[in-house]
């Protein structure tokens, strides 16, 4: 069976925008909420969870301060993207991350779980 798409938004304390791209775009900032270490060569990133489990995803597009996608290697359908985009409120000042994903049926709720899990750690170790 395919995949669908999964669009999330999360809503974050006003705060720099700066702060925020660097957690969405850097290996330090992956670091701090997504994977336990990341390398990175050219546009390839490797991802390491704990000792054993670790996934490689190119960056596709990037474009500064908005956002970034990324096509996991092992993923056979070439249309499947994961991307981070951040929208700027300008009436309260505040961001929201907004996370595009593709699970299949079965997968989804575990993958918003996942998802739901990685940015309340990305809020505590910000602050946003």
């Amino acid at each position: 069976m395919g995949k669908t798409k999964i669009h999330l938004e999360y809503m974050l304390k006003a705060g720099s925008g700066n702060i925020l791209w660097n957690i969405i775009s850097t290996p330090s900032g992956f670091e701090a909420w997504f994977a336990d270490r990341v390398t990175v060569k050219g546009d390839i990133y490797t991802f390491h969870w704990g000792r054993t489990e670790k996934r490689q995803a190119r960056m596709t597009h990037c474009r500064p301060n908005i956002y970034t996608r990324f096509h996991w290697l092992d993923d056979e359908n070439e249309k499947t993207y994961f991307e981070l985009r951040v929208i700027y409120n300008e009436l309260t000042s505040d961001y929201t991350l907004e996370i595009t994903d593709w699970a299949t049926p079965q997968e989804k709720e575990d993958i918003i779980e996942l998802w739901d899990m990685d940015v309340d750690k990305l809020r505590r170790v910000s602050g946003l």
